[in-house]
């Protein structure tokens, strides 16, 4: 082979590998990552041997809460609790150096907040991203909407209070004794629509809410009005051609309508309430269908079928999820709940169940078909999904005890980097693959 023909050669076979390795690579710029569902376009960093996962690249501590970060182009935007604040920072991505912040003045927990302080405190809910604008919005514990422009290092657009606004109210007690009775404040992520910002309000006057992304000016109220739940947030579901949003309320899964002129008209509810109002998982939408869990009074997941006519019931199986999303990958459903659990779609009966796994954990499910998982007091747990462990669990590597503190806020992987988070705001980096 002539050398210009092998140099050619060369250039194009490294310029093919080094656009599949830029293209496997994604941002993570909302709940649950770039497509909502835990499944990422990255590698797990097992290369047949042994786990390519370095030492942390960068700790940091920045905040207390729950909130888990988000990754947009290089930077990573995080949020927690400190000194009777709510800071949102914006650091390196890579590297941990902090960028900018932006804080205001929040109580530790929600104005109306009952019971089980001592295993939560601080932030809850996890930021959402706008690529067309730069702007970040969230919605703290205690109500309080705001929206940031990252491209002016977080300037403050607009912002409101949920229960000053609309005269929100503590939730009820759905339980069936009186020491049941919770409120967690504000959990959840906002969801972004074109130019909707559709947040769970909770309100007499409608459940679900859309505000202008660019003003904050409501733009609609749901005819659903029922206290909010307790999950990550309101979920998009495509109902045969029709766009819809769901989120999982306090006594009800509930799906409205997003197309203009008819926003905000309910397609279909089903009953679902807590004892303790936990319903922590987020429902999880695979086309048509939506998966809802929890435990308590429950102890159960429930695929429920959503068509333009209602709801209806596909099965309900006693293996829950008490807190971690479920999330669908090639016929299967994955979570992290008192053991690792591969569930089949179509019926809900379990395939396998394994790996030491309390009431903490979140999975991602990685381009090689892997499951990482982020759980316990700082447990990283790296296991084969179906594809090459079909019968039994297979557990591949293992990193233990990162942190001290529970792992509640979510695992998030972009870019080639692992970032784990615990609730008292201890955060590391750790790069993948070598």
């Amino acid at each position: 082979m002539p050398k210009h023909v092998s140099r050619q050669l060369i250039l194009v076979i490294c310029f093919s590998v080094c656009q599949t390795m830029v293209t496997a690579a994604a941002d993570w710029p909302h709940w649950r990552g770039d497509n909502r569902n835990d499944t990422v376009d990255e590698y797990s960093g097992w290369n047949g041997t042994k786990w390519s996962l370095s030492k942390a690249v960068w700790s940091k501590n920045v905040g207390e809460g729950c909130s888990s970060p988000i990754v947009v182009d290089g930077k990573i935007y995080v949020m927690g609790w400190n000194n009777k604040r709510v800071t949102l920072t914006c650091l390196d991505a890579n590297y941990g150096k902090q960028q900018w912040s932006q804080s205001f003045s929040s109580p530790q927990y929600g104005r109306y907040s009952i019971g089980d302080k001592g295993v939560y405190s601080g932030m809850t809910g996890s930021p959402e991203f706008d690529i067309e604008t730069g702007y970040l919005y969230a919605l703290s514990s205690d109500g309080d909407l705001y929206c940031w422009n990252t491209t002016q290092r977080g300037k403050p657009i607009w912002h409101f209070n949920l229960y000053e606004k609309y005269k929100v109210t503590q939730r009820p007690n759905v339980g069936r004794r009186k020491r049941m009775h919770r409120d967690y404040g504000y959990t959840s992520s906002p969801l972004l629509y074109k130019e909707q910002l559709i947040v769970e309000v909770g309100d007499d006057k409608g459940t679900l809410m859309a505000f202008d992304k660019r003003t904050g000016k409501c733009i609609w109220k749901s005819a659903a009005h029922e206290p909010a739940g307790h999950t990550g947030g309101p979920v998009f579901i495509d109902v045969d051609g029709l766009p819809c949003a769901l989120t999982l309320a306090i006594r009800n899964l509930i799906v409205v309508r997003l197309d203009k002129g008819n926003a905000g008209k309910t397609v279909a509810t089903f009953p679902w309430t807590t004892d303790f109002a936990n319903n922590i998982a987020t429902p999880t939408v695979f086309k048509n269908d939506v998966l809802i869990t929890s435990a308590y009074n429950h102890y159960a997941m429930c695929k429920v079928r959503i068509t333009r006519s209602g709801a209806k019931k596909v099965w309900e199986q006693k293996n829950p999820s008490g807190v971690c999303s479920p999330l669908v990958h090639e016929g299967n459903i994955y979570w992290a709940w008192r053991g690792i659990h591969c569930v089949d779609f179509k019926t809900g009966t379990e395939k396998w169940t394994g790996g030491k796994v309390g009431s903490v954990g979140s999975c991602v499910l990685t381009n090689d078909n892997r499951l990482l998982t982020w759980a316990n007091r700082g447990d990283l747990i790296l296991s084969e999904t179906t594809k090459r462990s079909p019968g039994k669990y297979k557990e591949l590597a293992t990193q233990k005890r990162i942190f001290n503190a529970d792992a509640w806020p979510h695992l998030v992987l972009a870019n080639g980097k692992l970032y784990c988070k615990d609730r008292n705001g201890n955060m590391k980096c750790f790069k993948v693959g070598g």
